[in-house]
């Protein structure tokens, strides 16, 4: 048997970075010799395993055959006869497509050192075409890679076209999606996600009402980029700019899903996109099957961020409601997120991109005055259910108009 370093961990040492994960792939052997030397079989599809001291995977060489649409449709053979070269042909990227000997020798039969060098996503082989989460996969390393200038290639940015136009894209399931979706937002430049999408079409196919804000005008008077996708992929990239979290900035890449919903007529302006964005946000947070603190958040943006930005207009009765509506009392981290999407909203316009937002001072200023009202001294008059609320609502807007 032998033993090499693939993958993820030989392109990370390449590029300098740090080295997170390591996997392993093991030539030569059998599932009963893997055993036989202490290591614990994981894997349900093909035969992985877990080193006994280390806990890192180590994969039996395989192949692939492609038995039917998607990406769950493979055979797979992992018989000792498999070599290194077929094992790493199968693989979506050349960048991923290295390995490493024990004593440090680079073994690199698809030339993705090159491409490293040159900051280039290529596809390995044909293969690529028989799964589809690899579009997701190219579109997220194009998110990863922003900082070094990679970019697709063409031909494997013609070939994920080709993908979505046979149909493959349609195969993918709601628990993939939102992965890597997840997983992408996570990066430094989650705009090239979507950017890859929607350059290869499947933007359209996957996250429709994000592709249908490219080419709906704005006001250019608050938005000199004019288009609403150029605007939303701006504020996505603020949002990672303030935020590691990534609920933040799902709230900002949804937040104005309306605008595209809005009819000609009416452009440049968007009356009532507000509400038209929290109801689309709530339909592909149930498509996707995103968690609920993610939908929660991204629906409260969509439907109160221009609240926010007209914060200094806005009536105490409104502010406090608005608070009410973000369950800002029992989670005031909401609030915080909310903000944080606000701002990289207002930001995330040319020429913006670094404005101060002292509208989020006037709401953390109107929930701390709120906060400040004792309802047990409400309760302690007599004053009970509606009656009580409506003490209760008082008394706080008082308080936010006084500190106000």
């Amino acid at each position: 048997m032998e033993t090499y370093l693939v993958g993820g961990a030989v392109r990370d040492k390449l590029l300098n970075l740090k080295v997170k994960d390591r996997d392993w792939v093991v030539v030569g052997g059998s599932p009963q010799e893997m055993e036989k030397l202490g290591y614990r079989a994981v894997g349900k599809d093909f035969p992985v395993f877990l080193h006994p001291e280390t806990h890192e995977e180590y994969a039996l060489a395989r192949t692939e055959r492609k038995t039917a649409p998607g990406y769950s449709g493979f055979a797979f053979n992992a018989a000792p006869n498999v070599t290194l070269e077929e094992d790493l042909r199968r693989r979506d990227l050349t960048i991923n497509a290295m390995a490493e000997t024990a004593e440090g020798k680079l073994i690199d039969p698809y030339n993705g050192a090159e491409d490293l060098r040159n900051g280039t996503l290529r596809h390995v082989s044909s293969a690529f075409a028989e799964d589809p989460v690899r579009i997701l996969r190219v579109a997220r390393f194009a998110a990863r890679f922003a900082p070094w200038g990679f970019k697709v290639a063409d031909d494997t940015n013609s070939l994920m076209g080709e993908m979505v136009e046979n149909g493959e894209v349609d195969a993918l399931v709601a628990e993939r999606v939102w992965a890597e979706t997840q997983r992408a937002l996570a990066e430094g430049t989650p705009s090239r996600f979507f950017e890859v999408l929607r350059g290869c079409g499947a933007l359209a196919k996957i996250f429709p009402e994000i592709d249908a804000l490219f080419g709906v005008p704005q006001p250019q008077k608050h938005h000199p980029e004019k288009d609403t996708g150029i605007h939303v992929m701006m504020v996505l990239d603020q949002a990672a700019r303030l935020s590691q979290d990534t609920q933040v900035r799902f709230a900002a890449l949804t937040h104005d899903l309306g605008k595209a919903t809005t009819p000609e007529k009416e452009w440049p302006r968007h009356i009532a996109h507000e509400q038209r964005s929290a109801a689309l946000v709530k339909e592909l947070c149930q498509r996707f099957r995103v968690p609920k603190d993610y939908r929660e958040l991204a629906v409260a943006t969509a439907r109160y961020h221009t609240h926010c930005h007209r914060a200094t207009e806005l009536k105490p009765s409104t502010l406090l409601n608005t608070l009410l509506a973000l369950d800002a009392f029992r989670k005031p981290e909401r609030l915080e997120q909310f903000l944080l999407a606000c701002e990289a909203d207002a930001r995330g316009r040319k020429d913006k991109e670094n404005d101060a937002y002292p509208q989020a001072n006037v709401f953390r200023r109107a929930l701390t005055a709120a906060q400040a009202v004792d309802a047990g001294e409400i309760a302690a008059t007599g004053l009970a259910g509606e009656k009580m609320k409506q003490e209760l609502f008082r008394q706080r807007s008082e308080a936010i108009k006084n500190v106000l």
